[in-house]
């Protein structure tokens, strides 16, 4: 099942069943109080039993006619994780280390799927990074590893843009990852039974349609479960939750020369069974 987290037309803000591509059903009208937010359904634990009944109801909006809101706009824990692939590590000669490096954005720094990444005026050091996101199902502490993906309600694409000077002012990524509408993730949160029995996926990042990343899942250093088990010793980890997971090899600050994205490009970040989050790019007006 995929669901979308979107704003109607006349400013209500819903959750649905995304399906055939294009429609959606609304879940945030049909089941009201009894979860009235796409984290509040996943919090019940009963998710798909609540949501199946209507997947086949009369659509009741079409994708084109909606603006996405980031999968989960209301998360308590958005953790992301650094230099997670290879690649990646070696193109910002990073030592190897025993443990995955953890670090965390803010609810304000995501965007929709189809709404525009924004260059802040401080920098014009504005870069990609294509990720998988995982969206926590059933809360907990002190995960098991060999629990973990019972742990997992769903996946999305994620784009954990980043403001690198802001980023590299000291060795804490914060400030470089937390600026207003410099991410994104979406456009669908895909349950685990739309993936494959491995859950290996592929990942590519494109500006403008030249492709810029592209990884397998699998390729993690620190994959899933493990990621899971260390964060939970430190966070109680809550349904909703966000994990976003690594990007590989390729982001625009190690190319030669720097590729930082500007005002009127379009990323897109494309997994495989996962769905394509695309975004424009735009700069920041002076107040």
């Amino acid at each position: 099942m995929k669901f979308v987290s979107y704003r109607t037309n006349d400013g209500q803000a819903s959750y649905g069943i995304l399906r055939d591509g294009d429609e959606v059903v609304d879940l945030g009208r049909r089941l009201g109080a009894q979860a009235a937010t796409l984290k509040a359904l996943i919090a019940t634990g009963q998710a798909q039993a609540l949501a199946s009944p209507h997947a086949s109801a009369p659509a009741d909006h079409r994708l084109a006619d909606l603006t996405l809101l980031p999968v989960i706009p209301d998360p308590q824990t958005i953790a992301c994780v650094g230099h997670n692939y290879e690649e990646h590590r070696v193109e910002t000669q990073r030592d190897p280390t025993q443990h995955p490096s953890i670090f965390l954005r803010v609810v304000e720094s995501l965007q929709g799927a189809g709404q525009p990444l924004v260059i802040p005026i401080e920098s014009d050091n504005l870069d990609y990074e294509g990720e998988l996101a995982v969206v926590i199902g059933k809360g907990g502490r002190r995960i098991k590893e060999a629990d973990a993906w019972d742990h997992v309600f769903g996946v999305a694409c994620f784009n954990e843009g980043s403001v690198r000077d802001w980023q590299h002012h000291t060795r804490q990524f914060i400030p470089g990852k937390n600026f207003p509408g410099t991410g994104a993730f979406g456009p669908a949160l895909v349950t685990l039974d739309e993936l494959p029995a491995d859950r290996v996926l592929p990942l590519t990042t494109r500006v403008n349609g030249e492709q810029m990343q592209h990884a397998t899942t699998d390729q993690m250093i620190f994959p899933v479960p493990v990621l899971l088990a260390y964060i939970s010793t430190f966070v109680t980890l809550a349904p909703g939750d966000v994990i976003a997971t690594g990007t590989p090899g390729g982001v625009g600050v190690k190319r030669t020369p720097p590729r930082f994205l500007k005002a009127g490009d379009s990323v897109e970040v494309e997994i495989g069974s996962v769905g394509r989050l695309v975004n424009p790019v735009r700069k920041e007006e002076a107040r």
